[in-house]
């Protein structure tokens, strides 16, 4: 279980500017947070140690020749966490995740083609025992990706 930190409106400020360009100096981040720089610097290194925020690159996957992208909802039978478990060990799968509803399990990947897509889905998560059915939904259009989460 994860702890939950109540964030506080110079915390919620630091994430926003870190949202924006995480290679920010903390002698620039201060003056936009109304901290000094050891204050900030404090601040930032409490988020990082108790797992609010991680500071990382994200990548473009079509940038990197990984055009064709999709979400698969995944039924099963048995224990759905094993079977996400066996999930997320393919490369591919870049987010799986339980649900509640029509699907037990839903993943995305992101592959090069739909060749490789084709094999990821046909030969490696339908061969995964307790699956008993998937549907694709294939990437047209990637309107909006945020990470803004709990700034407010």
């Amino acid at each position: 279980m994860t702890a939950v930190f109540d964030l506080d409106d110079i915390d919620k400020a630091i994430i926003r500017e870190l949202q924006i360009d995480g290679r920010l100096p903390h002698a620039q981040l201060a003056p936009l947070v109304g901290l000094s720089q050891a204050a900030t610097r404090q601040r930032v290194n409490r988020l990082i140690e108790r797992g609010v925020i991680q500071v990382v690159a994200v990548t473009d996957p079509v940038a990197l020749g990984l055009g064709y992208q999709a979400l698969v909802g995944v039924s099963v039978t048995g224990d759905a966490r094993c079977v996400a478990d066996a999930i997320a060990e393919i490369s591919e799968a870049e987010y799986v995740i339980i649900v509640a509803g029509r699907f037990d399990i839903i993943a995305e990947i992101v592959c090069s083609d739909s060749d490789a897509f084709m094999s990821v889905v046909n030969d490696r998560i339908r061969a995964i025992p307790g699956v008993v059915t998937l549907e694709t939904l294939n990437y047209l259009r990637l309107v909006k990706q945020t990470y803004s989460w709990g700034t407010g």
